[in-house]
């Protein structure tokens, strides 16, 4: 399984390509961070996150995207920003029908760290010694993204085989009655 993990934000996109199973040493293909100028018009810089990604899905043939879900935050500008980028990987991403998965902060510390609080430290040890990188990728929005590809392979096998299980249930429950 190929997953492009995308760590949204206007400033700094991280972006990360993580190749491999759960329960087998995962490879990292790339990583990176698509960046554009503070000063820039919005538009402007929402159509440099989506080049940037576009070349990155060009590139590297993802099987599935799996991107940071947008969290409140105390600083509003701050989260329309990350919410504008995110939404721009979930296009690109549609536009070719690849499946997007989400993933909150908590849910991919847990899966890397073994902690939901896990600082951003830790989540770039962890992720260093899970794909045996020779040192935590610089910045840590580059990290964060290989971490939300790694929390992706991890949980997808478990989150298909529940989907899979509702879907049978659904259909063997006749209509009107509860299961």
């Amino acid at each position: 399984m190929r997953v492009l993990g995308v760590d949204p934000g206007l400033t700094r996109c991280g972006v990360g390509v993580v190749e491999g199973v759960a329960g087998r040493p995962l490879t990292m293909i790339g990583v990176g961070v698509v960046r554009t100028p503070a000063d820039a018009e919005l538009s402007h810089r929402l159509l440099a996150v989506e080049r940037g990604i576009e070349e990155w899905l060009d590139e590297h043939r993802p099987q599935f995207v799996a991107v940071e879900r947008v969290f409140s935050q105390h600083n509003v500008r701050t989260v329309m920003g990350t919410a504008q980028a995110s939404a721009v990987a979930m296009l690109c991403a549609a536009r070719r029908g690849i499946p997007v998965a989400l993933h909150t902060p908590s849910e991919v510390k847990a899966a890397v760290t073994g902690s939901g609080r896990a600082d951003k430290a830790q989540v770039g040890a962890m992720v260093t010694r899970l794909l045996r990188l020779a040192a935590p990728p610089k910045p840590a929005d580059a990290a964060d993204a290989l971490a939300l590809a790694i929390c992706h392979i991890w949980r997808a096998p478990a989150q298909n085989r529940l989907q899979q299980a509702v879907a049978l249930q659904t259909a063997r429950t006749p209509k009107g009655r509860l299961a």
